[in-house]
């Protein structure tokens, strides 16, 4: 399992270094936005969800597609509002 310790070595300054290329550090990393950017009992606007991981990287779109890839943002059909599940 991963520890915040283990995550904190990808930021700077509050910023994400690189998205790691490597499957399981890149899930170590998403379980932990998910976790820290977003509350499991509120909805979020995509524009909420990208101005939440632009604050940690600029490649927001990525790490958007990735959250949801994973199961750890779940977007309504039309695409128009993310949440936690």
């Amino acid at each position: 399992m991963t520890t915040a310790r283990d995550v904190s070595a990808l930021f700077v300054r509050g910023r994400l270094l690189a998205i790691p290329r490597k499957a399981a550090r890149r899930e170590q990393l998403l379980t932990h936005l998910a976790r820290t950017l977003f509350d499991p009992d509120r909805a979020y606007t995509e524009k909420e969800v990208n101005e939440a991981l632009l604050t940690v990287h600029d490649d927001y779109a990525a790490l958007r597609r990735y959250l949801v890839d994973e199961g750890l943002l779940v977007r309504t059909r039309d695409g128009d509002v993310y949440h936690r599940p």
